[in-house]
């Protein structure tokens, strides 16, 4: 293998070949070259910075932006820098910078060159942020209205930091959980819509005035400017410290803070004082999203979470406790929706090998344990605990209800009981982790739980090829008990989440699907979509 001075003797050669000249090192370290881009049937000044690592993509500055360029611009920041790639979204070979600088380069000249002729690169579109960042601002926004919101102001490690909500109690309950409390400052917080997405000014960038910001946001949306003016005007007319404008693009939230520190300005006088409006310092604010519709939905786009529905595990054991964490991360119980928890059972040591709780919540009930830790981590959600038996839970409306005992005689009796107007979708463990197993019944002309039973003992709709192996740990008082590890737990959970979602967006077939643990054994039946049996007892007539 070559070392790292071999490296870069080969890249600077290799760049030398293409017209550049190396000249120097800059502040950190990083390489520094200076050449010619090749676009629109142009040659561009400009300044190429590698990594003597190898390990981060090169930087690409133009020396000069040419005239003809509009003071905004897609990928193109202030001084030049040219966003080419998005990062992550390409893997870096260590072990061929040569390739990898050249290939860059000319990325880089496939992406001035669109730039010069106007046309928007699709996969660089969240570029934004790398030219606009400042102090945290929270958003904890469930609904979408715009205008006057409500703001705390928190100071964790003598940083400000804004935290827009529009339901305190919500708020104050997640922050809690950080640790953080809210500080008596105030501060007016406006969101106003644009029909622009951000792009930095190419000269005067970053905006330090109010004046910056309405001059910016004129060349990209002038009606927007017109609002950012009023609302700046309306805060400075009341006695508020400052003022927090966030603006909802197309793309995202950003936004940025103007401090007064001055008395309060009215409108209708002298001229003066608005001109010392635009004189007003701004800092810029990285935006982040804590509300619990996004973090739900950011990694299903497309799809319907769980949010708004009122969900139900029974059994809160090996598979119960992972399949409602998956289920708080998709969303359960928020959005007015709620996730009730129903166990009667407590934790007992032999319990903690495949569970989700662990030694502090010993000789505690599993139903209560959980909750309070789901509450924990999810503390924006509404999360009900039953340490009952489930024959005798008050349940009310629920949307579905999830069986996640692996008892097949309460299983029967939970058919019966809720099959005339729930959704029920039952997940268990085949044999000592051979397989996991989940079916749903909405449809009254699909199987239930006790008609795959009844199959099951006709040898029909078997999960594995052959006879399921029986395999019986433990002695004495501690009971006889199927082992197998907190690995297969997590598959049938897994399996759950999966269908639990795939109900949420209606599809409802495969109702009855079979994933293979153990590679000794082979599939029996396909996922498939099981008929109800004539004669099933539990089933609605």
């Amino acid at each position: 293998m070559k070392d790292a001075d071999a490296k870069v003797t080969e890249v600077v050669d290799a760049f030398r070949q293409r017209g550049f000249e190396f000249i120097g090192r800059a502040d950190d370290g990083w390489l520094k070259l200076r050449g010619l881009l090749r676009a629109s049937a142009r040659s561009h000044a400009c300044e190429i910075q590698l990594d003597p690592k190898f390990f981060e993509l090169p930087r690409v500055r133009l020396l000069e932006l040419p005239a003809s360029l509009p003071r905004v611009t897609p990928h193109l920041g202030s001084g030049g820098h040219l966003c080419y790639i998005a990062k992550g979204t390409v893997v870096l070979d260590i072990f061929d910078p040569v390739g990898q600088a050249l290939a860059c380069l000319q990325r880089a000249e496939e992406v001035l060159d669109k730039v010069l002729k106007g046309e928007f690169v699709e996969d660089l579109e969240e570029e934004f942020y790398f030219y606009w960042n400042g102090p945290l601002c929270l958003v904890d926004m469930q609904d979408q209205r715009l205008g006057r919101q409500e703001t705390l102001v928190i100071n964790p490690g003598g940083n400000f930091t804004a935290v827009v909500t529009d339901d305190e109690a919500r708020t104050t309950r997640k922050l809690k959980s950080l640790g953080w409390e809210a500080t008596d400052y105030t501060m007016l917080t406006y969101r106003v819509r644009t029909s622009a997405k951000p792009r930095p000014h190419t000269t005067v960038w970053p905006p330090t005035t109010v004046k910056d910001i309405l001059a910016w946001q004129g060349l990209l949306d002038p009606r927007c400017r017109k609002k950012i003016e009023a609302r700046i005007e309306e805060a400075l007319a009341t006695t508020t410290k400052g003022a927090l404008v966030l603006l909802e693009s197309p793309l995202m939230t950003y936004g940025f803070v103007v401090f007064f520190g001055r008395k309060p300005y009215q409108r209708g006088m002298c001229r003066q004082p608005r001109a010392s409006m635009y004189a007003l310092g701004v800092t810029p604010v990285s935006v982040v999203r804590i509300d619990d519709r996004y973090m739900a939905q950011r990694n299903v786009p497309g799809m319907q979470t769980l949010a708004g529905k009122h969900l139900v595990v029974v059994g809160c054991g090996t598979i119960g406790g992972y399949l409602a964490d998956m289920l708080i991360k998709g969303g359960t119980g928020t959005s007015g929706g709620q996730l009730t928890l129903v166990d009667v059972d407590s934790l007992y040591p032999q319990n903690i090998g495949r569970h989700r709780l662990g030694f502090p919540n010993l000789f505690l009930n599993k139903a209560t344990g959980l909750a309070e830790e789901l509450k924990r981590l999810a503390p924006g959600a509404d999360i009900r605990a039953l340490p009952v038996d489930v024959r005798r839970a008050q349940l009310g409306e629920v949307d579905l209800l999830i069986d996640a005992t692996g008892e097949e005689s309460l299983g029967h009796w939970l058919c019966e009981r809720y099959l005339p107007t729930t959704a029920i979708l039952s997940v268990w463990v085949e044999g000592p982790g051979t397989a996991v197993r989940a079916l749903l019944r909405t449809k009254k002309t699909g199987a239930c739980y006790r008609c795959l039973c009844d199959a099951n003992r006709r040898g029909l709709l078997k999960s594995v090829v052959g006879a399921m192996p029986t395999l019986l740990a433990g002695q004495g008082c501690e009971g006889l008990y199927v082992p197998f590890p907190a690995s297969v737990s997590v598959q049938a959970a897994s399996l759950g989440a999966e269908m639990a979602f795939a109900w949420a967006n209606d599809t409802l077939s495969p109702s009855l699907r079979t994933k293979l643990v153990d590679t000794n054994y082979k599939l029996a039946t396909p996922d498939c979509d099981p008929p109800r049996m004539e004669d099933c007892p539990a089933c609605p007539s």
